[in-house]
C-alpha cells in the first residue's frame, strides 16, 4: 500500500509540474502576447517586358 500512495503522489507533482509549464510557455487566452510586428521596407520592382507568345499558322478556311 506504501508503494501506491508514493506513487500517487509522484503522479501528481509530474502533473502539477506539467500543467504549470503549460500555462508558463502557452498563455491562453487575451493574456496572450501579440507577436512583434517587423516592418519590411517596401522594394521596388522593375518589370521586364515579355516578347509575346510564339502562334502557330492561322487556318482561315477549312476545304470540304
Amino acid at each position: 500500500m506504501k508503494a501506491e500512495s508514493v506513487g500517487g503522489l509522484l503522479g501528481a507533482i509530474v502533473a502539477a509540474a506539467v500543467l504549470a509549464a503549460a500555462f508558463y510557455y502557452v498563455p491562453v487566452g487575451p493574456m496572450a502576447r501579440q507577436p512583434a510586428r517587423v516592418e519590411v521596407p517596401p522594394t521596388q520592382v522593375q518589370t521586364v517586358p515579355v516578347a509575346p507568345a510564339v502562334r502557330g499558322p492561322v487556318v482561315r478556311e477549312v476545304p470540304n
